[in-house]
């Protein structure tokens, strides 16, 4: 997995995080889950990631 692979999954995850502190401190609960849903797909991702450097 390139360097620049989990960068930008990190990012994804990160943003994911704050948006999801932040539809839960406004008690927003769209925003709140639009977090969640994005540190999955960061997530998802990785693990992408992962499974193709295995079988490389």
């Amino acid at each position: 997995m390139g360097i620049a692979d989990k960068a930008q999954n990190k990012i994804d995850d990160l943003g994911g995080q704050a948006k999801e502190a932040a539809g839960s401190a406004t008690g927003d609960k769209s925003t709140e889950n639009e977090g969640k849903i994005d540190q999955a797909k960061a997530n998802l991702k990785d693990a992408g990631e992962k499974i193709k450097d295995a079988f490389k």
